[in-house]
């Protein structure tokens, strides 16, 4: 199938409705029937201020870009896009097209 890959960057710890933004970009996906997401916690990087942010084991209350992924139909990448615009969300987004499917194993 011909699609999108979908890749949002949010701060592990920032929240929308009371809720992490991860969690709820997740959450609303599912909802909208989106068939899959995923959630990856970075271990180093640094963005638009140039601010170098790392994983260290006694830092407790990270700072550090959570990456959440969708692959999804090109219609499905609209709809979530067009949720975020209305919930008045701000995030940095990657979209590329994809051709995605399923293996047809044994």
């Amino acid at each position: 199938m011909k699609g999108a890959y979908l890749k949002f960057y949010v701060h592990e710890h920032r929240r929308h409705h009371g809720i992490l933004l991860y969690e709820w970009l997740l959450e609303h996906a599912r909802q909208s029937g989106i068939h899959g997401g995923s959630a990856f916690r970075a271990i180093a990087g640094f963005g638009q201020h140039g601010v170098l942010h790392e994983d260290h084991f006694f830092e407790l209350a990270g700072n550090l870009t959570v990456e959440v992924m969708f692959a999804v139909s090109d219609e499905e990448a609209d709809r979530l896009l067009e949720l975020l615009a209305r919930e008045g969300l701000r995030l940095f987004y990657v979209r590329m097209p994809i051709d995605y499917g399923v293996t047809r194993g044994g």
